[in-house]
């Protein structure tokens, strides 16, 4: 497996003091994440966070702000994780089909930002998010340098 790597995207929708999440399964057992996923060949990193979007959670967005890039080289493959601060343009909140997913979401919400706490998050995060992340736009480490 050298020279294998996994580019992950996800995105930050952030309305009224409400995250978008998913419910997933995630490494280390929390329960909800923020939507993404895998880079596909022959996409732009913002074409990809888009299309996660549409497909994890059915709304229509703009990118934003780069907030972040760290990484996991502990994962098989190692992991470059790509966040981007995302704006909602359209679109209906709903359940994705699942049809070709492993670890399927259960649910998606816009879940207060003061209760990422109760949903697996870190308060190292909650703070992040609180203050609009403020060293935004930069390589952050590893990913636990961020609370996730």
């Amino acid at each position: 497996m050298s020279g294998l790597l996994q580019v992950r995207v996800t995105g930050v929708v952030v309305e009224n003091d409400h995250i978008l999440l998913v419910k997933q399964q995630v490494a280390g057992g929390r329960g909800w994440s923020l939507p993404g996923g895998r880079v596909e060949p022959g996409e732009t990193l913002e074409e990809a966070v888009i299309r996660e979007m549409e497909e994890e959670t059915g709304i229509a967005v703009n990118v934003g702000k780069l907030l972040y890039v760290c990484d996991k080289p502990d994962a098989v493959p190692p992991l470059v994780h790509i966040t981007f601060l995302l704006e909602k343009v359209g679109g209906e909140l709903r359940l994705p089909s699942n049809e070709f997913d492993r670890n399927p979401i259960r649910a998606v919400a816009m879940v207060p930002v003061d209760q990422l706490e109760a949903h697996g998050f870190s308060a190292t995060f909650r703070r992040l998010v609180q203050e609009g992340f403020p060293q935004a736009g930069s390589y952050q480490g590893l990913k636990h340098n961020i609370g996730l």
